[in-house]
């Protein structure tokens, strides 16, 4: 809430360091602390375009203060504009795990559940979405920032939906939808439907930190489990957390009147009138979406369990420590969308009111051609019927049928084992980008580092450590010698004296 770019700083820097600490809070755990490095080196690549757009901002503009800079914005020229924006981006897109810089936040899992749900999916990656929305001016008065941002927030919607089709840890198919959601918030940004944008980031704090305190409740009751496939049947011995969390599935798929629905609408009512062809994958995410959460919950809490003996004797409701957080968040999640009720469904749509003097001056610069209450009835129509359809799919194989995923080690389709393995992006960046500057070091520090640096550095050590060994012949301990020392140097002093 910071009035400048120096006080955003320090809180997108906090934020950040949080995470690190929080992701290594196991710090016993090698595979965490790995985890934590990763995400602060991926962070810190975002950072420093954020740092580099800052310092121009200062250059061009006189000042970082936000009523200083974005009156003179108007101003500036295009290309200063455009190469400012982007690097302001490059922050986003580390902070908010988009692509290329996305693969930190499924690894930051790591930490204890409650962060995921605080940090890793109401707080700090949505940072960067609040920070593209803040700087709405500059953005506007650049089209080719403001195409780079549709074009990364659609890539990584779809991406990262793909992607969580085929995980079966519970709380990596939760990341995976965070980073597709976050993908979605920045095609609202990158249509210019800022005030949709924030409106999807409040709802899907509710939902996202409900579903990964679910996740967390879950765990508890399954002796720490995380596998989906080892799970089933839930919802009879912890019926709290499965109604809960089957409100958290409806709100994100954009059932209405969930709160998801009202944000999620809003967005892709946007998206068709900016591009037809950027509302078709904006919706082919959203229609994923369902299928990939209803998935979660129907290998969660239907069907049969597949725990073992032991762990079914001990299935229990966790306590109303964890319950009443989350029906608390449940209610949020099924009202939160009110506040953002369209005028074609008789609402006033409070939110785009109360952001309306932080977006005007965008939306003056670009105006909006508003769409038909009957196009957007019908473009309603066909998401929610598509929605439905992608729910009956996923009941169909996980409930009638009873499938389950394969097990660990299993034959796979080479399509279902590319998703499942992520895209092998992880792989890419350690053969193309970690092991060849592990390599590049490790020669740095035999040939420049070790026979160089330290060798002249070692060398005055060496001269002092042969200067001293003279010295030290001084000091052996003799009184004897001592005061014959002392008459020679009073006998130098005299000498000295009388030659002057």
């Amino acid at each position: 809430m910071g009035s400048n770019y120096l006080l955003m700083f320090v809180g997108w820097e906090g934020v950040g360091l949080c995470s690190y600490l929080l992701i290594g809070f196991w710090f016993k755990n090698q595979d965490y602390n790995d985890a934590a490095n990763k995400a602060f080196i991926m962070n810190r690549i975002g950072d420093l375009g954020l740092i580099i757009g800052v310092i121009l901002i200062f250059i061009n503009f006189g000042s970082l203060n936000y009523a200083d800079v974005f009156p003179k914005a108007t101003a500036a020229t295009s290309s200063v504009l455009t190469l400012i924006t982007i690097l302001l981006f490059i922050g986003a897109m580390g902070k908010s795990a988009q692509i290329p810089l996305y693969t930190w936040l499924p690894d930051a899992m790591a930490g204890p559940t409650p962060v995921s749900a605080l940090i890793h999916a109401a707080t700090m990656v949505t940072a960067g979405v609040y920070m593209v929305a803040r700087n709405n001016i500059l953005y506007s008065l650049s089209p080719i920032a403001m195409e780079l941002v549709l074009i990364i927030g659609l890539a990584t919607a779809l991406f990262a939906a793909t992607i969580a089709l085929a995980q079966n840890d519970i709380k990596k198919v939760l990341a995976y939808s965070t980073v597709s959601q976050l993908g979605l918030m920045f095609v609202a940004l990158g249509v210019g439907a800022y005030a949709s944008g924030i409106f999807h980031m409040a709802t899907h704090a509710f939902f996202k930190a409900l579903l990964f305190l679910g996740a967390g409740s879950v765990i508890h009751a399954m002796h720490h489990e995380q596998d989906i496939r080892k799970m089933g049947g839930l919802r009879k011995y912890i019926p709290v957390t499965y109604i809960t969390f089957f409100i958290g599935v409806l709100a994100i798929s954009g059932i209405p009147p969930f709160a998801g629905f009202f944000s999620k609408d809003e967005i892709l009512a946007n998206a068709f009138r900016q591009s037809p062809v950027a509302w078709t994958i904006a919706v082919i995410a959203s229609l994923l979406t369902a299928f990939y959460m209803f998935r979660l919950l129907f290998l969660t809490f239907f069907g049969k369990s597949r725990a073992s003996e032991e762990t079914i004797h001990h299935i229990h409701e966790s306590p109303q420590s964890m319950t009443v957080p989350l029906i608390a968040l449940a209610i949020l999640s099924v009202a939160g969308g009110f506040m953002g009720v369209p005028e074609m469904l008789s609402g006033s749509n409070w939110i785009d009111g109360f952001l309306s003097p932080v977006f005007s001056q965008s939306h003056e610069l670009n105006v909006e051609h508003h769409l038909s209450h009957a196009t957007e009835f019908a473009l309603m129509g066909i998401i929610i019927a598509f929605t439905l359809v992608m729910i009956g799919l996923a009941y169909n194989r996980y409930v009638r049928k009873a499938h389950v995923p394969a097990a660990e080690g299993s034959e796979l389709s080479p399509a279902h084992k590319t998703i499942y393995n992520k895209y092998y992006v992880d792989e890419v960046y350690d053969s193309v980008i970690v092991k060849p500057l592990y390599a590049i070091s490790r020669v740095f520090d035999s040939i420049i580092e070790k026979s160089g640096i330290d060798k002249i550095v070692n060398s005055f050590g060496v001269a002092l450590n042969g200067g001293s060994r003279v010295l030290r012949l001084l000091q052996n301990g003799h009184l004897g010698y001592y005061i014959f020392v002392m008459v020679l140097g009073v006998i130098l002093i005299v000498a000295f004296s009388y030659t002057r």
